[in-house]
């Protein structure tokens, strides 16, 4: 059995939103704050409209600084405006499936049924790049970073990079 050692990850968070920006974005500063306290970097942190063209606009320049892991927040619901799963979905190859299955999971413990109404996904890019498309919802986000994203990323890496 190989052992694993901690490894700091390169991240970026992209904030899919109509309302917010660098400013008003509290969950993308939330899950900026949660990586740095983990010991990882981010190396950019961008806001965006829910606008294709604009969606994929934030992950090209995210994926352009090197980052091995990129989370989004916002967009992942049903409304009309929501178009971050039709504008990331086709940019996973290796889904992830566990994550969005689990994350609603939890979800469900805490708002109950309207968890069912989250999008959220993971997987990788083409490049490589480990991203996780999560809700706009500040408890959502750091339900998803403290339960989820955070205990495995590590693993995560290391799997990808042995």
């Amino acid at each position: 059995m190989e052992v694993q050692t901690f490894t700091s990850v390169q991240c970026g968070v992209l904030t899919i939103s109509d309302t917010r920006d660098l400013v008003t974005d509290q969950s993308g500063a939330l899950i900026e704050q949660k990586l740095k306290n983990a010991g990882h970097t981010c190396l950019a942190r961008i806001v965006v409209k829910d606008e294709l063209r604009e969606i994929h606009t934030g992950l090209t320049q995210l994926k352009d600084k090197g980052v091995f892991c990129l989370i989004t927040n916002g967009g992942t619901g049903i409304a009309r405006r929501d178009v971050t799963y039709e504008a990331l979905k086709d940019q996973i190859q290796q889904e992830i499936p566990g994550f969005g299955e689990i994350f609603r999971m939890l979800s469900f413990n805490e708002i109950g049924s309207r968890a069912i109404l989250s999008r959220a996904f993971a997987g990788f890019t083409a490049e490589n790049v480990l991203l996780f498309c999560l809700p706009g919802s500040k408890n959502a986000c750091s339900t998803a970073m403290e339960r989820l994203i955070l205990p495995e990323l590590p693993h995560v890496y290391f799997e990808r990079h042995k």
